[in-house]
């Protein structure tokens, strides 16, 4: 198998792991420290595929972007009290989440 084909093979994997889900069904990882935002004009199959191949600089470039941060209390205040649904995928020990 080439690099190409296991590199599409690792983000169809990502792809059916995205799932939406309520956001106070997330409230414990928000508690723990790793709920990752994930800016809306980011993909947020892709992002979540750098973070599984440990792409720091990628992910170093979106931080310092303010496109990926860990949720803001801010962020998980407005999002529960909007009983808001997020697209979410949990690439361990993160789960990264957008609107």
């Amino acid at each position: 198998m080439n690099e190409s084909n296991s590199c599409d093979i690792a983000r169809e994997k990502v792809n059916l792991e995205t799932s939406q889900i309520a956001w106070k069904e997330l409230q414990r990882f928000f508690a723990g420290g790793v709920a990752v935002f994930v800016s809306p004009e980011l993909d947020l199959v892709d992002v979540a595929y750098q973070f599984s191949i440990d792409n720091k600089d990628q992910v170093a470039s979106w931080m310092q972007n303010n496109q990926v941060a860990l949720v803001s209390d801010q962020q998980a205040i407005t999002w529960l009290e909007a009983d808001a649904d997020v697209w979410a995928v949990v690439v361990k020990p993160w789960v990264l989440v957008q609107e």
